[in-house]
């Protein structure tokens, strides 16, 4: 986001300045033209000028920084801002500007108090950080939080080194390791606000406490307010890290020892947020600054961070793509959905539907069991949030009765989208297709949950293919943040405008795909297992298997995947994959037998892992006796660790380039965020196509050739692949190659073969 920082002739300032009778000053920040707030490096220069100006009037008796947006204080830096830093000195002193400009609020002469409704993010945080206190709404809008580390950087204007001084460390780390975002009486619950008040009283709230801590006198910053581990407090009391060096040692080293447990290396701002928050804890606040300007510095220029950037700047824009390329379609209300199928999915969906979109939902399912069993999930979600203080028991019976059960079509002629999420049975969709024909809206569109089957063959039976299109949503419903909706070339565009709106009020980041077997999520998944079924019966062990991949960058294996999937559905839909493309989707000889001796998966805990006691569970213990079946006999450390992650990546990946060679997908965008998204792609890498991009496609392409002369043809280069690497074209940039083409697109040079 852009703005002016008002110190040109003729433009508006983005801080403007009230005047109270009490002797409050109510400094509102209003960056023009947008409807958030974001900093900028050229603030500092009029956050030090409106500071200076108060400075001067003896009439100030305090301040009270607040926002002139309706519902944002500071959503953060401009990410823009961020990404175009050529050099880590560069970033490093755009840190210490930020620094600067917060140390003008923290050392005012009279008390700052941030009066703080909306989105109080990133840098707009560690804003309310350098006031003297803060008050909060009790709206649910109001999130306060440092996500940095999700964009591949750390908080950069002293955040690093106030936040653990207010909180504890504990609860600092926790907030700035995760990114995670905390509402206004939670923020309260930990120290991080004074107070919480409902919006219409909030600014005089704010004034009257600022005006209280002038009369008692501005408080001074402190030091650690509680030094607090990220252990029990068993643990704290043994070490006495408070006051112990080497107790203090202990702390970081064993935080550092869990975080790569959990990071594998691969995200570095992570390690370099405790890097800092220790140097300012044993060397001072001002060396801590300093420490936090470097690692800003470092963190800005890495490649991590620019793939991590680019994934946010890419969800940003989806959420105003709506799907279709004539601007002219128009979205259709839906105020009521019909769901089919009481399963995890269709719950889930009727869930997100209810209780996020806030459309009623009429759930069906063929018998009482069914319906209980969906019905007992969906209040599990809702329990849960009210254990957590996310809803108050009222809302949450309020937002249960949203879902009504049905063992009939009663209540669908009033639902104008239906969603089916049945048996992967082509004869039983295309009978949920006629019944709601039959029983439905008049103009009901129909929308398939399926994962595998073409929604044109679904369609095949409808009298309004137009209005048939596909929503796959990946499960857990409720917490996979990916739908991938799929359109035939019948598919009305009214239709697809009016699922992408519904998706994205359930919550969800939208990619639109078209028709073909597997979609492109399906599709791309289905080399990658069974690139992972090929390594297991070369002796591969699970327990290596599945640790190469994660070391990569997934957030689980394959094997714990297919575990957890079911190995029935891997298998069936492996079937789906080898008819529809052959040679590079064959199989291993063996993986039927698996089936055969009843091994499912977690489901009947029956599978590659032991899931006997919770125990067991918890330890990822794998059952042995799982590579008799397969007539498989381990090789520990036969495959070089690098060679297993790479062969199931790339087999992800060339996939990925056929999909986008075949027209599957609308842009190398949408493929990296369904990846990444609906797969767990690494996202430090950017998704398949930033991957190339970043890699090179001479050199993905050397690398297939080299497997495809080992393995055969499941390796076999994309053609878009192989004309990029002779005339180089790239997924995204300049030379960026069009979807559905075999090479570089207008303006590169194209290669002859």
């Amino acid at each position: 986001m852009s703005g002016e920082s008002g110190n040109g002739s003729g433009s508006r300032r983005v801080l403007e300045i009230e005047r109270r009778s009490d002797g409050v000053a109510v400094v509102r920040m209003d960056v023009p033209g947008e409807t958030m707030n974001t900093l900028q490096a050229n603030f500092a220069a009029e956050f030090a000028q409106v500071f200076d100006e108060l400075d001067q009037s003896s009439e100030v008796r305090a301040v009270v920084f607040t926002s002139g947006k309706r519902d944002s204080f500071i959503a953060g830096a401009d990410v823009r801002m961020i990404k175009a830093v050529k050099t880590a000195a560069e970033a490093a002193e755009l840190s210490r500007t930020g620094q600067r400009a917060m140390a003008r609020v923290a050392s005012f002469r009279v008390p700052v108090v941030a009066a703080i409704h909306g989105a109080c993010l990133g840098g707009g945080l560690e804003t309310a950080l350098a006031c003297h206190a803060r008050i909060a709404t009790d709206d649910k809008k109001t999130k306060l939080g440092l996500p940095e580390v999700q964009l591949g950087l750390l908080p950069a204007a002293a955040g690093t080194q106030r936040l653990p001084r207010l909180i504890g460390v504990q609860a600092a780390l926790d907030l700035m390791l995760t990114g995670k975002q905390v509402d206004g009486r939670r923020a309260k619950a930990m120290g991080l606000v004074d107070d919480v008040v409902p919006l219409p009283v909030l600014l005089e709230v704010a004034c009257r406490h600022a005006l209280s801590l002038a009369d008692r006198g501005r408080p001074e910053p402190t030091g650690f307010a509680r030094f607090q581990s990220i252990f029990s407090k068993r643990e704290l009391t043994e070490l006495a890290l408070a006051e112990n060096p080497l107790g203090r040692k202990v702390l970081f080293d064993q935080a550092r020892k869990r975080l790569l447990a959990k990071t594998r290396g691969n995200y570095p701002a992570a390690e370099r947020i405790l890097d800092v928050v220790k140097a300012g804890f044993e060397a001072g606040f001002e060396r801590g600054l300093e420490a936090e300007a470097l690692a800003f510095g470092e963190l800005a220029t890495s490649p991590e961070a620019a793939q991590l950037m680019y994934l946010f700047t890419a969800t940003v824009e989806l959420k105003k793509d709506r799907g279709v390329e004539d601007a002219s379609v128009e979205s259709r209300p839906v105020h009521k959905v019909g769901m089919l199928g009481a399963g995890l999915m269709g719950a889930g969906i009727a869930y997100v539907t209810s209780s996020l979109a806030k459309v009623p939902v009429r759930l069906k399912d063929k018998g009482d069991e069914g319906l209980a069993a969906g019905l007992k999930y969906v209040a599990g979600i809702l329990d849960g949030r009210v254990k957590k203080k996310r809803l108050t028991r009222l809302e949450r019976d309020r937002l249960f009765f949203q879902i009504t059960p049905t063992v009939d079509y009663s209540g669908f002629r009033d639902a104008e989208l239906v969603i089916e999420a049945v048996f992967e049975d082509l004869a039983l969709k295309h009978q949920m297709v006629r019944d709601i024909e039959a029983h439905g809206h008049e103009k009901a569109i129909f929308a398939s949950n399926t994962s595998s089957l073409p929604i044109t063959q679904i369609a095949a039976g409808a009298k309004h293919p137009e209005r048939v299109i596909g929503m796959h949503y990946f499960s857990p419903v409720h917490k996979m943040p990916l739908l991938e909706i799929i359109v035939t070339p019948k598919t009305a565009p009214w239709v697809t405008a009016t699922c992408v709106e519904l998706g994205k009020k359930q919550g969800k980041t939208v990619i639109v795909v078209n028709d073909g077997v597997g979609f492109y999520t399906s599709r791309i998944l289905a080399p990658y297992m069974n690139e992972a079924a090929w390594l297991l019966s070369e002796g591969v062990p699970v327990e290596e298997l599945d640790g190469a991949l994660v070391d990569w960058g997934y957030p689980v294996g394959p094997v714990t995947l297919l575990d957890e999937v079911g190995i029935d559905v891997g298998e069936k839909v492996g079937k789906i994959m080898l008819g529809a493309f052959g040679d590079r989707m064959v199989p291993p000889p063996g993986m039927d037998k698996l089936v055969a001796d009843q091994r499912l998966g977690r489901k009947n805990a029956r599978g590659f892992y032991l899931y006997g006691d919770k125990k067991q569970a918890k330890k990822r213990l794998v059952d042995a006796s799982a590579y008799a079946v397969l007539g498989v006999t381990p090789k520990p450390g036969a495959t070089p660790r690098h060679e297993i992650a790479e062969r199931c990546a790339l087999a992800m990946v060339n996939e990925a380039a056929l999909c986008f060679g075949d027209g599957v997908l609308r842009s190398a965008r949408d493929g990296d965020i369904g990846a990444i998204f609906g797969l767990g792609f690494p996202p430090f890498r950017g998704g398949p196509f930033r991957y190339v991009d970043a890699v090179g496609a001479l050199d993905v392409v050397r690398r297939l050739e080299r497997y495809e002369k080992q393995h055969g043809k499941r390796f076999t280069p994309a053609p878009v692949l192989v004309e990029m690497a002779r005339g180089g074209g790239t997924f995204h940039g300049e030379r960026a190659v069009a979807v559905g083409s075999r090479g570089p697109g207008k303006g590169a040079a194209r290669a002859r073969v």
